[in-house]
């Protein structure tokens, strides 16, 4: 997968050196968890020196944005076949939601990345953003009412700061979600 980065277009070797960082990131991140993740510590487990880690990633929490954008970019919506548009809705809140529920150290580190205030995070934020007002769009169908969506975007970010902040499990927040949306999408 040769994706974007965030601060530039790549080569393929840099999209390399851009995958190992983010691998890495990931085993690091699972061992010492947010607080303790370091770019230092990163550049160390891929093989590269820290400088050509920070030509990439400004910062820790660049890194884990890119990590979860790239979680999200790399899987594909839920069909938009299912002739009722709060069941499609609901898959890709339910999907989203679900993306790092399998590891509650990234699921914390993303939510704190997340809320930073490095350019390089606001500038994924946005793109995390689009996508996700997206895939809400597809899954309402035309025309999406832009208060609906907006309403489905603050339920989304609302229950994935409390999963964050470990007010309830990814799996839990999930179903919160559906529960809501589908209040919201029936009123």
């Amino acid at each position: 997968m040769n994706m974007e980065a965030t601060r530039r277009r790549l080569t393929e070797k840099q999209a390399d050196t851009v995958d190992r960082l983010t691998r890495a990131a990931m085993e690091v991140l699972s061992r010492e968890g947010f607080a303790g993740l370091t770019v230092r510590m990163v550049a160390a487990a891929a093989g590269v020196g820290t400088a050509t880690a920070y030509t990439y990633f400004s910062s820790k929490e660049h890194l884990v944005a890119e990590m979860f954008w790239r979680r999200l970019a790399a899987t594909e919506p839920p069909s938009t076949e299912e002739p009722d548009p709060t069941a499609r809705v609901v898959a890709v809140l339910r999907q989203i939601a679900m993306l790092v529920a399998d590891d509650p150290q990234l699921a914390g580190a993303v939510t704190a990345a997340l809320l930073g205030t490095d350019p390089d995070v606001a500038h994924l934020r946005l793109r995390i953003g689009r996508e996700i007002r997206q895939r809400l769009v597809d899954a309402l169908g035309e025309p999406a009412d832009p208060e609906i969506v907006e309403t489905l975007e603050l339920l989304y970010a609302g229950a994935l700061v409390r999963a964050g902040m470990g007010y309830a499990s990814y799996a839990e927040i999930a179903d919160l979600l559906e529960k809501s949306a589908v209040r919201a999408l029936r009123d």
